[in-house]
């Protein structure tokens, strides 16, 4: 459920301030002054050739090393395998140990890309082969004759490089003679569209599942619940309420900008409103709490030993200190299970999610018996609102900005034969100079951070006082105290135990910093997103 309400109706308290509404507006405006495309003619042609898709940049790919080895190396396999790890999307791929009836890959199709000597019976046993299956997509009708949308399968093998490459691919869930399975031995043309036709695929269901669903909409279930349940004073609203700033807001912008029926992402994507609604319902039956603890996601997957997955080590690292953090604060309030059992607000803030947010879903808890179950439902709803939403969107200009990488629909069917594919046939699948411009505008705004973010860790407000009244108290001398004797540091007054946790966490996100940062000096391809000096508190963008 999602709050009923424009952005003009929203309660004062949960809109922009004037400074937010400001850049939020001036970058929306400021991209398409900077886009050359805007500058040409003929928006709904296709582009000539790949090399042309350079010309929509303008200023935008100044100093950008990530994207400009994206437009360096796209087209090699490495590149296309990497992303699964550490680009937009890090949440699709998993390690498969037997392949589905519906994939029929065998051994001779691949024997050529196994560089071990093992078949392909021996690499699934020992591990090294991985899959991404968009079954999600499977039935969600594409937005119009002109924009094709698929569900595609794709294998992987990781190889002794550790590298991740694709191997096979099939672009529908149903094989068959009109289902061909691509390969890496195929010609380069139908190869190229193989692997296009599986990122487009990927672009949707990570825009509107793993971006929009499971961090946007997941963060204003839980900030509904608290306004409704938790009182001001209570400790666990003073807790969450910076990982909710700007959440309800930044999303009636989107429900009227970017996801309504005539906006950006129904225009640039491959599925209209009802296939949004259509993939949305797919996506709420998978959806469990447990997949939203970021340890059970990576076990659940396979993914705990797999090299080269900054995502999932930033990741732990991240959620280890959100947790011990949340610990130390809970164990300040809760002395024992029975005090969070005989919590009413606690009890009925968990309640109103799984019943009202959640749909009345058995998969998330509908009451929490401990101090233990509390931590990591606290951990779950503030590693959402910051950490996970800061993985899935502020790498979108990095890996979306060159188009051919990662198509937001593609204009032509996909290929049911082998060998009938040209350069010709794929510039005219993939989005026209239109639809490109409005993509790269897009990606590029929604990566920008506002000049006074508040990054995790970081309590400004410092919402930990004292007991109202003695909290009034305290203001009042404390405003007597400024008048004749000067101002006094707002951190005077805020209870000392939690001022000491938050201090603490601090730390060891310094920590963790300095780690990703020494890391990344290594690295050809840095990955910073999960960087706590780069992860805002909250879904505010």
């Amino acid at each position: 459920m999602s709050i009923d309400a424009n952005v003009n109706e929203l309660p004062k308290e949960v809109q922009f301030d004037k400074e937010k509404k400001r850049e939020w507006n001036w970058d929306l405006a400021e991209v398409f002054l900077e886009i050359e495309l805007d500058k040409m003619e003929g928006l709904v042609e296709s582009w000539k050739d790949i090399a042309d898709f350079e010309k929509i940049f303008g200023h935008l790919i100044k100093k950008n090393t990530v994207l400009e080895n994206v437009i360096q190396d796209w087209n090699k396999d490495y590149m296309f395998g990497y992303q699964f790890l550490n680009g937009c999307n890090p949440v699709m791929i998993r390690k498969c140990m037997k392949l589905p009836d519906k994939f029929p890959v065998t051994h001779e199709m691949v024997k050529g890309c196994l560089k071990r000597g093992h078949t392909l019976q021996e690499e699934l046993q020992a591990g090294n082969i991985y899959i991404a299956d968009y079954e999600i997509l499977k039935d969600v009708p594409g937005s119009s004759r002109e924009r094709h949308l698929t569900a595609p399968v794709c294998l992987l093998y990781k190889n002794d490089l550790d590298q991740m490459l694709p191997i096979a691919i099939q672009l529908s869930q149903t094989p068959g003679e009109m289902s061909p399975i691509f390969l890496p031995s195929d010609n380069e043309y139908d190869w190229m569209l193989a692997k296009m036709w599986v990122k487009s695929s990927d672009f949707n269901v990570h825009q509107l599942v793993t971006h929009l669903l499971k961090t946007h909409l997941l963060a204003e279930v839980f900030e509904m619940a608290m306004y409704r349940q938790l009182s001001a004073v209570h400790p666990v609203y003073k807790l969450l309420m910076p990982h909710v700033r700007f959440t309800i807001a930044i999303n009636a912008e989107a429900r009227e900008k970017l996801i309504s029926e005539d906006g950006v992402i129904s225009r640039v994507g491959s599925i209209s409103g009802a296939g949004m609604e259509k993939l949305m319902q797919n996506a709420m039956e998978t959806l469990t709490y447990k997949s939203l603890c970021f340890p059970e996601d990576i076990k659940a997957r396979g993914m705990e030993d797999v090299s080269n997955y900054y995502y999932r080590d930033d990741g732990m690292m991240i959620w280890k200190a959100i947790n011990h953090f949340v610990s130390a604060v809970v164990k300040i309030y809760y002395d024992s299970d029975e005090v969070v059992q005989r919590d009413v607000e606690i009890q009925e803030f968990v309640k109103d999610v799984a019943c009202f947010g959640m749909n009345n879903s058995d998969s998330f808890p509908k009451s929490l018996e401990s101090r233990e179950q509390l931590v990591e439902y606290l951990t779950v709803v503030i590693f959402t609102a910051s950490a996970q939403h800061a993985a899935v969107n502020f790498g979108q200009f990095d890996w979306y900005g060159w188009i051919p990488n990662s198509p937001s629909t593609m204009r032509k069917p996909p290929p049911q034969q082998k060998g009938q594919v040209d350069l010709k046939h794929i510039m005219e699948s993939l989005p026209d100079r239109g639809c490109s411009r409005d993509v790269l505008g897009t990606v590029w705004a929604l990566t920008r951070t506002e000049k006074n973010e508040q990054f995790l860790g970081k309590y400004p407000d410092m919402y930990f006082t004292e007991q109202p009244v003695k909290t009034a108290i305290k203001t009042f001398c404390h405003k007597l105290q400024q008048l004749f004797f000067g101002k006094y540091p707002d951190m005077y007054f805020t209870e000392q135990p939690v001022k000491a946790a938050i201090k603490t966490f601090c730390h060891k996100l310094q920590e963790v910093t300095n780690i990703i940062k020494s890391r990344n000096e290594e690295l050809t391809l840095v990955y910073c997103y999960l960087s706590p000096d780069k992860i805002p508190n909250s879904v505010a963008i």
